[in-house]
């Protein structure tokens, strides 16, 4: 009969990693760049976002939110309510068309780039409007 010992990689709380070495300064991590496929569209609705989220006209946009329940995240709820209209410079578009023409990519880099201009917005505002920032 012949009997083994079990592997050290079974054993719990064995860390098999440390005897690999990793060098982590040689890696660097780089964001892979998606090419925006209907160009104008979305320019048009960043610039939409940018003007709604600037210093000047941010507290009006999130009081348009207030007014309509809509939490900030919710992109889908301020496109289908229209609170982006004061800011697009188009009158046969809607916001709402606008993201609607853009492609799935497209649209996921614009919830995306407004997600991250929300991040701009001033400490003191999202404190005011702490209800709009809520999850739930």
């Amino acid at each position: 009969m012949v009997e083994s010992q079990p592997s050290k990689l079974l054993v719990a709380g064995s860390i098999p990693v440390s005897r690999s070495r990793i060098v982590l300064n040689a890696m660097s991590f780089e964001q892979a760049a998606i090419k925006i496929e209907k160009v104008e569209e979305f320019g048009q609705l960043q610039r939409a976002v940018e003007e709604a989220l600037s210093q000047e006209k941010v507290e009006s946009f999130l009081k348009r939110l207030h007014r309509s329940r809509i939490r900030i995240r919710d992109f889908d709820g301020i496109l289908v309510r229209k609170t982006l209209e004061a800011t697009l410079h188009r009158a046969d578009l809607s916001a709402k068309d606008l993201y609607g023409s853009l492609t799935l990519s497209d649209q996921a880099q614009m919830r995306e780039f407004y997600l991250s201009k929300l991040e701009t917005v001033d400490v003191n505002l999202r404190h005011r409007f702490k209800t709009l920032y809520q999850y739930y």
